[in-house]
């Protein structure tokens, strides 16, 4: 059986020059908690993977370790930060900088209505200047690169010249790396899922800024589903892309994406699904000795078997079996009986 060890393949991913913002997963609200980022690491071992947001008030008043450690497989890793106050994101940076991170992205680009009553996300967008303020506040408490994840607009402020003077205010901050979502955010009237699907897709604005700002890197964010796609806008300029739901749904996509995009050995063969399901039982073993609930880790994996024989009833297995008391890492090894046996015999 292959015993997979993404910790050494993610370093030795480094040592052979792949740029590591050239292709990452967005940080997903619920979604991209270390139980998931460490199954995706499993199928991609040179991605980019981001935290979900973090408020900079959670670590500080909260459960910090709960909130921000991480396997060391997960490298390289950044994590992203909500918030609009620069002294508290410096604390916030202050109280992180130990757990060692790649990368502390600020996040400018959230839409959620909860989010903007707590004035950040994709309403620091009208405020430059706070958004500067707070990357300086930042810089000045790590080493790390400071990144910012933005929209291209807000409401009616979707013009070119309003994303220009935003990332011209916030790079002249020491701000280098942007990632963009290509789309516009509705602050009002629109359900985050609702923006990430209905104001459309203007990819050429992104393009036109890494066009504009040759100094700057550049990541292209939204709607980027399949490896054409990555392929054609990495042609056009941009310095990376940033995959979304996709890599969620249908998680052993990214498999394709290591040896289409990110592997330059040519060698590199990806695990079976089946093989997945086993690391992930060893992950597991060592998780619920630490009493966490064997869910917390199955609920991200249900997409492995997307588009495959016996995909529902293995969702149906882990989504049911998963859920009790007392569910164990072996359920993840009983499970693979629901699938294929070319690919449960590992």
């Amino acid at each position: 059986m292959m015993q997979l060890k993404p910790e050494i393949a993610a370093v030795s991913g480094q040592m052979r020059g792949v740029d590591p913002w050239r292709i990452s997963v967005a940080p997903m609200m619920d979604c991209t908690d270390r139980h998931c980022r460490y199954f995706l690491r499993l199928l991609c071992p040179h991605v980019r993977l981001y935290s979900e947001m973090v408020t900079a008030a959670a670590i500080m008043h909260g459960d910090a370790d709960r909130l921000l450690r991480f396997d060391p497989a997960e490298h390289p890793l950044a994590l992203q930060l909500g918030g609009s106050d620069p002294r508290l994101l410096a604390a916030a940076v202050r109280k992180a900088e130990p757990y060692g991170y790649d990368e502390i992205n600020l996040n400018v680009g959230c839409p959620s209505s909860r989010v903007a009553e707590g004035s950040f996300g994709a309403c620091l967008m009208g405020s430059p200047g706070l958004v500067a303020r707070c990357v300086e506040a930042m810089q000045a408490e790590s080493r790390l690169p400071v990144t910012v994840k933005t929209r291209i607009g807000i409401d009616a402020r979707d013009d070119y010249g309003f994303l220009h003077d935003f990332i011209s205010q916030v790079s002249a901050a020491g701000c280098r790396t942007f990632v963009v979502h290509a789309r516009k955010a509705l602050l009002s009237g629109l359900s985050p899922k609702e923006n990430r699907e209905i104001p459309p897709l203007l990819y050429a604005t992104v393009y036109r800024l890494k066009a504009d700002f040759p100094d700057l890197r550049v990541i292209l964010n939204g709607g980027v589903d399949t490896l054409a796609a990555i392929r054609a806008h990495l042609a056009a300029g941009v310095d990376g892309v940033m995959i979304g739901r996709k890599a969620y749904a249908d998680p052993y996509w990214l498999t394709e994406v290591e040896k289409g995009v990110l592997d330059r050995t040519g060698i590199w063969q990806p695990p079976s699904r089946g093989e997945v399901v086993a690391a992930m039982a060893r992950y597991a073993r060592q998780e619920v000795r630490e009493h966490v609930r064997l869910h917390h880790i199955t609920r991200h994996m249900l997409g492995l078997y997307h588009g495959q024989p016996g995909a529902r009833a293995w969702r149906r297995f882990l989504s049911t079996r998963g859920c009790a008391v007392d569910a164990g890492p072996g359920l993840l090894l009983d499970s693979l009986q629901m699938v294929a046996r070319d690919d449960a015999d590992f």
